[in-house]
């Protein structure tokens, strides 16, 4: 059978976190891009890897105040993008002497406060290295009106964030507020890295910002066409890197990043063609763009010819193919193999659109003891933080847990390969609320799935 690349983009999007992580990381990319070439050519590169540390230290504090990151970080980027700006204008703290003296002491405090609190648990580890795919419904309307404002703010005022980014003394000299508008280059760069650090993770914001607009100035000259030739680049890159991500189950922030070093080499490559030949520099351009666009269009349109990347796509179809063909009539959400750990997480940031639906799974049955009550789980083993493997899955329970058994029903033995179907329900047990799987039905299974599973 040929797969094409459309099979596999309808095959994502039967996944709703993908689809959010499709809007949300296309927003963030145009927002990254469009500011990057102002803040490479002021010489602030870093500053995204600076706010990224700040606003790591704020989630860190949210974390233990157990409050909300995103609401938490913004004002607190935003805060520390201002006071960068002043330190780089008014004392002898200058640039990346500024960026390392904040980034460095908010990434300190982040650390002691996780490890007096928290510890390195998941949440953190997805602000850390990212995880666009674990993301509430408020995060994507945060981050999409957010995005939307940057947008519009930045389109309005171009001309502005132009004059002060090639001449701001010449600028300054004609008339226009400077302070003014690079403290809004600075407010529009803070949402950035906050919205940013949920897709690309704190560790690797800052190449969002960089990648794209480093790539346009090796081919483009003029302002405005490398800013748009920017915005192109870092859409497509993110849309690849998370098409990669999804074939080869590799991290969507690493591999986005990937990309936007491959797309690096290939625009530096025609930088060193065009220079060869200065005479026909305009035509040379035209003509090595269209044949990247043509090669794309055809790439896009063709079949996935790399063995890999097929056998990945006709794994998850079947995958998914085998899942609709065994869903019993009234199951609402049969978690797949594919994407085992971002289905589990969507369920948990979403619970409110899943209490009361029923789910089917696969996975190891597990049990533990506590205070005198037995708790049940199928879960999988995944990647957990800092190399230790970490369990995904469900708590199960034919009763409500923590209340007398109304019926006395059997459990498999532990470590057995079981399918369970179970209403999503929640109880709540001293002052904390838990979701657990309301079982209608558990089988044990002799052949056994993926015990292991990376996304």
């Amino acid at each position: 059978m040929v797969y094409t690349i459309v099979d596999v983009l309808l095959e994502m999007f039967s996944f709703t976190f993908l689809i959010r992580a499709f809007v949300v990381g296309i927003l963030v990319s145009l927002c990254a891009s469009l500011l990057g070439l102002s803040l490479v050519m002021k010489r602030y590169s870093m500053i995204g890897d600076g706010l990224s540390h700040v606003g790591f230290g704020a989630l860190a504090i949210a974390t233990a105040f157990h409050t909300a990151p995103l609401y938490f970080s913004i004002p607190i980027v935003v805060a520390a993008a201002f006071l960068l700006l002043r330190l780089s204008e008014n004392s002898k703290i200058k640039g990346d002497a500024a960026i390392a003296l904040i980034s460095t002491s908010s990434l300190a405090v982040g650390v002691v406060i996780i490890s007096q609190t928290t510890g390195m648990n998941t949440d953190v580890c997805n602000y850390m290295f990212g995880s666009i795919l674990a993301m509430s419904k408020s995060d994507v309307y945060l981050s999409v009106i957010l995005s939307v404002t940057v947008l519009v703010l930045f389109v309005f005022f171009y001309h502005k964030i132009f004059a002060i980014t090639f001449d701001e003394s010449f600028a300054k000299a004609g008339g226009v507020k400077t302070g003014t508008y690079n403290m809004l280059i600075a407010l529009l760069t803070a949402l950035t890295i906050v919205l940013g650090m949920r897709m690309m993770g704190a560790m690797l914001i800052s190449s969002l910002i960089i990648f794209p607009a480093l790539s346009a100035m090796r081919v483009f000259k003029r302002f405005k066409t490398v800013t748009i030739c920017s915005a192109i680049i870092a859409v497509t890159c993110f849309s690849i890197g998370l098409v990669v991500s999804y074939l080869y189950a590799t991290p969507a922030g690493a591999s986005v990043v990937l990309m936007n070093i491959f797309t690096f080499l290939i625009f530096w490559a025609i930088s060193a063609i065009i220079h060869k030949n200065p005479r026909r520099n305009g035509m040379t351009k035209k003509v090595i763009l269209a044949s990247i666009a043509a090669l794309l269009l055809i790439t896009s349109c063709g079949n996935i010819k790399n063995e890999a990347a097929e056998q990945a796509v006709k794994t998850s179809a079947k995958i998914a193919e085998e899942a609709e063909l065994s869903v019993p009539e009234g199951v609402d959400l049969v978690i797949r193999e594919k994407m085992f750990i971002a289905q589990v997480n969507d369920v948990y940031l979403n619970s409110d659109d899943y209490i009361g639906k029923k789910i089917k799974l696969e996975g190891i049955f597990m049990d533990m003891f506590s205070g005198g009550s037995r708790y049940c789980f199928v879960i999988r083993k995944g990647p957990g933080c800092c190399g230790s493997d970490g369990q995904v899955g469900f708590e199960v329970s034919w009763n409500p847990p923590g209340q007398i058994m109304l019926e006395k029903r059997e459990y498999p033995k532990r470590d057995a390969w079981v399918e369970v179907q179970g209403v999503l329900s929640e109880y709540e047990e001293s002052g904390t609320n838990f979701l657990y799987l309301a079982l209608t039905d558990l089988n044990v299974l002799e052949k056994r799935g993926a015990e292991f599973v990376t996304q």
